[in-house]
C-alpha cells in the first residue's frame, strides 16, 4: 500500500466537498432594478394597460401590455409633462433636455422622449419592449421626474421619424403618468 494514493483520495475528497458545499450555496440574488409602473389609459378615461419602466445600465427599459387599442402602427413618446387630461395636449411636448429635433432619421435628432413605433395586433393588443437609451429614473438632466414629472403618450398614426415636431404621429390617444413611487 502507497501512501500518494491516500493523499490524492484525500484531496479528491476534499474538492468534491467543496464543490457540493458550493452547489449547495444559493446563488446571490441580483439588486432588484428602480422602476415604476405606469397605467395607460384612452381620451374616454378607460384603463387600457401598464407599461412597467426600469432603469438599466443603458437607459429605461419600457416594457407595455395593452389592450383596446386601434389596430395598426403607432408612435409612442415620453413627453415632458405629468398631465394626462384629454386629448392628452396637457402632456406637452416629446421629453427633451437636449433640445435636439424630433427623428431618429434627422442628423440633428431625436429628442430623448423619441422611441420607436409599436404595433397593435387586429384584436387591440399591444405588447412592447423598448429601450430609451437618454432617459434615468435617477435626478440629472434627463431623469423623468424632473420638475413636472414626465408622461408616456401613445398616438394614432406611426411617427415618421423626421417632421418637426413630433414625427406627424397624429392624434394623442392614450396617455398615462411616470410617478414615483
Amino acid at each position: 500500500m502507497t501512501r500518494g494514493h491516500g493523499l490524492s483520495g484525500v484531496l479528491v475528497g476534499m474538492w468534491s466537498l467543496a464543490a457540493w458545499a458550493q452547489a449547495q450555496t444559493p446563488p446571490t440574488p441580483a439588486p432588484a432594478l428602480p422602476s415604476v409602473t405606469v397605467t395607460i389609459h384612452d381620451a374616454k378615461g378607460a384603463r387600457l394597460g401598464e407599461v412597467r419602466v426600469t432603469e438599466t445600465p443603458h437607459g429605461l427599459l419600457l416594457r407595455g401590455a395593452l389592450t383596446g387599442v386601434p389596430p395598426g402602427e403607432h408612435a409612442i413618446h415620453v413627453h415632458e409633462t405629468a398631465k394626462c387630461e384629454p386629448p392628452f395636449k396637457t402632456a406637452g411636448g416629446h421629453f427633451n433636455p437636449g433640445k435636439k429635433d424630433h427623428g431618429a432619421l434627422i442628423a440633428s435628432g431625436a429628442h430623448a422622449g423619441d422611441l420607436p413605433n409599436v404595433f397593435a395586433a387586429a384584436n387591440g393588443s399591444l405588447q412592447f419592449e423598448l429601450l430609451a437609451p437618454d432617459l434615468t429614473l435617477a435626478p440629472g438632466p434627463n431623469s423623468v421626474f424632473d420638475a413636472d414629472g414626465s408622461s408616456i403618450v401613445l398616438h394614432a398614426k406611426a411617427d415618421d421619424y423626421r417632421s418637426q415636431p413630433a414625427g406627424d404621429s397624429g392624434d394623442r390617444i392614450a396617455c398615462g403618468i411616470l410617478l414615483r413611487r
